[in-house]
């Protein structure tokens, strides 16, 4: 017996390899495809349940078919309601590879054509195929239908490991047992299903199995329907887990739905096979053996009825869903009135238009710099909630930024005045500066995140330095913001020479970092960290350098095309009062940094 066991166990590992094998290779060739044809979904449930059931029946697996359709309903691309029809049909599409499994009962008496169909002879010929296509073949796709028909190959392979073992084991005590159990006690039945099915997280899979053991004839119909009914229920549960981690309210809806629907299926089949068997239709298969295909169309029909059933009622499942998952709660959106205030209506008067454009640039800039300060503040003492905060700041500028692009595309066309098309061209110049701020405060943070997971530091030295680069780079900051803010061309004018200055800081700090390493007194990782803070800083002051390029710009309309040209006379010294600030700030923070 004991030998027998590990047959079944190790049959039964080669079938449940094969369908994974098999359904993620049909997943891999037909994903991209069927994706586009649910996306394409129409609001008649009937059109969507005989999608759910083709698209299953291809991909053999019900659980993929609900992620998919779980995913495209929180992408907004197919509503609550139009996936609840792709649900019922899944249930239905999964019980085709049952009607494959029931190939197991053609006999040696059969024809040679359908001697061709039985396991023992497709079972070696699609392992044949498939090593054939994967080693020796190199057209497209060769690998993936190779894969193919390797799954289908191992999983009648373990389908016939399972059934001799079974044959074998159908004579002692535990296996007369348990077949008895399974008649007698309709509730073992169900709790075996369930339990099978939620462990195996494959319908499919334990309808398989019970196959398998029906070779034995002694399962009959009254110990099997029960043992069908809860696989429903142990399958759809976690469908739901899957469909919940980390999902919005639709998507947590669409598991919901998955259970209230099997639910229904089990109470249906239930309360209908007894009150069949209590008027006697049922009499002459009660205690009939049962073989794979008779165990396949059980399934199907009961899927099948109970979807003609209950497809009717997808709007009392979408209403129990909500009430079951409640919505999610809606942040307060502070930026709400600001763009709001982007509206078409403004574009007959552009002044207002441009006003309302103003406060969002602004409001976008004065994130990104608090960001940026908040991420360098976590460098000596990292705070997970600041780096959340400086996450979402940046999803909020992407979203400002986006929004806004877009206003400024359509008012393009109704802006006449030249005053205004300059406002406008400054506009256009700055908003993606302020994006590019928030990204590389992101990147500062991730840096600092880095120090915190691996238990690292910077030396003392290698602190100050940073301390020294801050300092520089808030009056950079101050002057940016006056600038803009402000129209101050005079705070624009004061930021290229600080740039400067921060352009040989760094320089100078990554010489500094270099002896440190020479010299042993810091470790590889940390200056790998350090001379990424230092390359985002550099890349934030050339951000705010083209601001205030944009606001000179603006108020000297020849600096507008000659940018290149304006600052290359500036870094070659032809500007006194550049070449006076140049040296005075660089005479104050190269000051500040120690020598090693």
């Amino acid at each position: 017996m004991f030998f027998n066991a590990i047959t079944l166990l190790g049959g039964l590992a080669m079938f449940l390899y094969g369908m994974r094998m098999m359904s993620g290779g049909l997943k891999s060739s037909a994903s991209g495809t069927l994706k586009t044809i649910m996306e394409k979904v129409t609001n008649s449930p009937i059109n969507a349940f005989l999608l759910g059931v083709a698209v299953t029946a291809i991909i053999q697996s019900s659980t993929a078919t609900i992620v998919i359709t779980s995913g495209l309903v929180a992408a907004g691309i197919i509503s609550l309601r139009q996936s609840l029809g792709i649900i019922i049909g899944a249930n239905v599409g999964t019980t085709v590879t049952g009607q494959i499994i029931r190939l197991l009962d053609i006999d040696g008496s059969a024809g040679s054509v359908l001697q061709f169909f039985k396991p023992s002879t497709l079972a070696p010929i699609a392992l044949i195929v498939g090593i054939i296509l994967i080693m020796f073949c190199k057209f497209k796709r060769s690998d993936t239908i190779g894969t193919i028909a390797m799954g289908f190959g191992i999983l009648f392979s373990g389908l016939m490991n399972m059934t001799g073992a079974v044959s074998s084991l159908t004579d002692t005590p535990l296996m007369q047992s348990l077949f008895t159990g399974l008649g007698n006690n309709h509730v073992i039945g169900y709790l075996t299903g369930a339990g099978v099915a939620f462990v195996l997280q494959s319908s499919s899979a334990t309808v398989g199995i019970l196959q398998a053991f029906s070779v034995s004839g002694d399962l009959t119909f009254k110990a099997i329907y029960a043992v069908i009914t809860g696989i429903y229920l142990g399958d759809c549960v976690t469908t739901a887990i899957v469909c919940s981690i980390g999902a919005k309210a639709d998507q947590r809806r669409v598991g919901i739905v998955n259970i209230l629907f099997n639910l229904s299926e089990t109470v249906l089949v239930l309360i209908g096979v007894n009150i069949f068997h209590a008027v006697g239709l049922l009499d002459k298969i009660w205690e009939m053996p049962v073989n794979s295909g008779v165990i396949a169309n059980t399934n199907t029909v009961f899927n099948l009825t109970c979807a003609i059933l209950l497809l009717p009622m997808v709007g009392v499942y979408e209403k129990l869903s909500k009430r079951i998952v409640k919505d999610d709660p809606v942040a307060v959106d502070k930026y709400a009135e600001k763009l709001a205030a982007l509206n078409p209506a403004f574009f007959a008067t552009p002044a207002l238009a441009l006003r309302s454009c103003y406060d969002i640039l602004k409001e976008s800039l004065s994130i990104s710099l608090h960001s940026i300060n908040k991420a360098l503040g976590m460098i000596e003492k990292y705070d997970p909630e600041v780096y959340k905060e400086i996450d979402e700041e940046e999803d909020t500028v992407d979203e400002l930024t986006d929004r806004l692009s877009d206003y400024m595309v359509q008012l393009s066309p109704h802006i006449k005045e030249d005053y205004h098309v300059k406002i406008l061209d400054e506009y256009y110049k700055v908003v993606t500066e302020f994006e590019r701020l928030s990204d590389h405060a992101l990147n500062l943070a991730m840096c600092a995140r880095s120090l915190e997971e691996d238990h690292i530091s910077f030396s003392d030295p290698g602190l100050q330095e940073l301390a020294v680069v801050r300092d520089l780079l808030n009056r950079i900051f101050n002057n940016t913001t006056s600038a803009f803010e402000k129209r101050d061309v005079a705070a624009a004018r004061h930021i290229e020479p600080l740039e400067e200055v921060m352009d040989d800081m760094v320089n100078a700090l990554n010489d500094n970092h270099l002896a440190r390493l020479r010299a042993g007194t810091c470790n590889i990782h940390a200056g790998t960290v350090f001379l990424d803070i230092l390359s985002n800083i550099e890349r934030i002051s050339d951000v705010c350098s083209n601001i205030g390029i944009a606001v000179i710009a603006r108020a000297n309309p020849e600096v507008a095309n000659l940018a290149h040209s304006y600052i290359s006379s500036l870094h070659q010294g032809r500007d006194a009062g550049y070449n006076r600030e140049y040296e005075a700030a660089h005479e104050e923070f190269f000051g500040r940094i120690k020598k090693d």
